[in-house]
């Protein structure tokens, strides 16, 4: 009778990456070495040794020599609205506080379609993807139409990158007292069981997973405190993060104190919106008192700088957050805040906007680095991507140093990639996997891509009018 129980089947060899001669390895490790001529072996989707080249293996079944390249890891993006990407530059909204956007752009996004949630993502992961973002969360948080998160999901499935889809919803309309048109809120019982739903088909809890949802109502003014409970509740039922929007200007705040007789920060805990599962977009206006709240309780925080400049929503306390111990991440925020989805350009912009509210010292080069990788991956509450160490996920990003815009800037060529201007990834790799080959995007086509994108977002425009 044959052997039924697999003994003496081969097990198949991992596929096998090394990287060697990388002019300067930022690994962000424990004690953020940054290397010169090293390199690091990649063993299927996780690394297996970093360092200099007379420590690692002689070859591999693909071997990039990386000389004249910055490699790191990859930059992680906490806070995005990637269907945001199909209405940049909107001119009704160009000039507009939060409050005012929003209520410019909502009848145009009423009218959006399953292909345009896809295709926007698809956009915007590209457009991460080439700029050294190898994880990015979304929060697409209205489904017109027959929309649905999962046209996100597919989206991220074929470019490869690896992903945190939040699941994002509003349930309080005008007639309610909320910001949203009526049309666009959701029933709370069909938000919740549709939560549910994207949890246990698509939710990956182990190490290394390339898909994660997260449980995402909209913000204070557009959701009631029971949904915010009771999507608490089921977060946390199957261990999932929570995130959502929180004291991101002045308005915000007023209408939390209005409406609920509390701070944001107040808010929050008071709905169970704390802890380290728990992160928290822009929180621009939170105060002394809230910094505190989620230090004690590890909350994270979403920093997106380009949106908050972009609708005068002021500056974020973020050096004062870093000092009391909260962790916060980066975020690009909707292509329609920013106009934009350039990872490196949000880093340098993080420290530049310190240093205008708070002082020359307020945040270094490095530091805006580590919000952008270490600081992603804390608040996603990952432990696993982040860093180049053995064990860690095999995502990494490499720059080319040999452009004219870091001419001069080589004495710190790690400052430089900050400084200087943003730069795109010549290389990028996510889960073991060549994404991006000398700074072209391996996974998909752009140009018919853009051009489907362009002739989806005037078929919005037109739909609107």
């Amino acid at each position: 009778m044959p052997d039924q129980s697999g003994a003496g089947v081969p097990v198949p060899r991992p596929r096998t990456l090394l990287v060697k001669h990388a002019d300067v390895l930022v690994t962000m490790d424990g004690a953020r070495r940054e290397l010169r001529d090293a390199g690091l072996f990649v063993e299927g989707n996780r690394i297996a040794a970093v360092g200099p080249m007379s420590e690692l293996p002689g070859g591999a079944d693909e071997v990039l020599d990386l000389a004249g390249h910055l490699v790191m890891p990859g930059l992680v993006n906490t806070h995005h609205h990637m269907y945001q990407s199909l209405t940049r530059a909107v001119p009704a909204a160009q000039n507009a506080d939060l409050f005012g956007w929003l209520r410019s752009l909502y009848r145009i996004w009423a009218h959006l379609t399953p292909e345009m949630i896809e295709v926007s993502a698809l956009t915007a992961m590209a457009e991460l993807v080439l700029s050294g973002c190898t994880t990015s969360s979304d929060h697409l948080y209205l489904y017109p139409n027959g929309s649905r998160l999962d046209d996100s999901i597919a989206a991220a499935t074929r470019i490869g990158m690896r992903f945190h889809a939040s699941r994002g919803s509003m349930s309080v309309g005008e007639k309610d007292g909320g910001l949203p048109p009526d049309a666009l809120v959701e029933d709370e019982r069909a938000i919740l069981t549709d939560t549910q739903r994207l949890i246990e088909t698509y939710h990956d809890a182990r190490r290394y997973a390339m898909l994660r949802v997260a449980v995402a109502p909209c913000s204070p003014f557009s959701v009631s405190r029971d949904l915010m409970r009771e999507s608490a509740a089921l977060a946390r039922a199957y261990g999932v993060s929570l995130h959502t929007h929180l004291a991101e200007n002045v308005d915000d705040v007023a209408f939390t104190r209005e409406r609920f007789g509390m701070t944001p920060a107040e808010y929050a805990e008071d709905l169970g919106w704390v802890g380290p599962d728990v992160w928290h977009a822009h929180c621009v206006q939170l105060d002394e008192a809230g910094i505190g709240r989620f230090a004690h309780t590890r909350t994270g925080v979403a920093h997106c700088p380009c949106s908050n400049m972009r609708l005068a929503s002021g500056i974020a306390p973020i050096r004062a957050m870093r000092d009391a111990g909260v962790p916060v991440g980066l975020g690009v925020d909707g292509s329609a805040s920013n106009d934009g989805a350039q990872m490196v350009a949000e880093a340098r912009q993080a420290m530049l906007l310190q240093r205008v509210g708070f002082g020359p010292d307020a945040m270094s080069a490095r530091e805006a680095l580590e919000l952008a990788t270490l600081g992603g991956a804390a608040v996603l509450g990952r432990d696993d991507i982040g860093a180049l160490a053995p064990g860690m996920a095999a995502d990494f990003v490499a720059f080319d140093l040999r452009q004219p815009s870091f001419a001069g800037g080589l004495h710190d060529p790690v400052a430089a990639l900050v400084f200087c201007a943003p730069s795109q990834a010549a290389w990028s790799v996510i889960d073991g996997k060549v994404v991006v080959r000398e700074g072209r995007l391996g996974t998909l086509e752009l140009a018919p891509l853009i051009e489907r994108h362009n002739a989806l977002a005037r078929q919005l425009a037109q739909a609107a009018r």
